[in-house]
């Protein structure tokens, strides 16, 4: 499982709740669908499968790149990508969102360099994601302050 979005904001300690979970199962297995619904209304609040490759191209080493959180029972749970949701909230561009990017460098879980790395090496298949604007992607990158990762 990996987590994603506020589900990773939470867990880093940057918000103290989130308004949903989104997460990615990787494989997908037997039952997760039926365990998905239980879950959603044990909790009352949205739960999604959904991932940074729903809105940009997946990068090819996102799985190699997603910190382990720990074991649960049987599940091995991440959080994705902290670079690929970087991207994904900037392309987003909600103040919440940019946010929570800078949480992510000042709290050296990412940096400037890694997510204009990451968007280096999706930047031509944006083309497959014609709601993204690639070059406003590219300025809000470049606002990104260097300064916010930990001395």
């Amino acid at each position: 499982m990996y987590l994603v979005g506020g589900a990773t904001a939470v867990l880093r300690g940057f918000r103290e709740s989130t308004a949903d979970i989104d997460f990615v199962l990787d494989p997908e297995p037997n039952g997760a669908f039926e365990a998905i619904a239980q879950l959603k209304n044990e909790l009352d609040m949205s739960v999604e499968l959904s991932s940074p490759a729903h809105f940009l191209p997946e990068l090819v080493d996102w799985r190699e790149r997603s910190p382990f959180v720990g074991r649960y029972g049987s599940v091995d749970v991440f959080e994705y990508d902290l670079r690929a949701q970087a991207l994904a909230k900037l392309s987003r561009g909600f103040a919440r969102d940019v946010q929570d990017v800078h949480a992510l460098l000042h709290s050296g879980a990412t940096t400037v360099a890694a997510i204009r790395g990451a968007f280096d090496s999706m930047r031509d298949r944006l083309i497959r994601f014609p709601r993204v604007d690639g070059d406003e992607l590219a300025r809000r990158i470049d606002r990104l302050d260097p300064g916010d990762a930990p001395g």
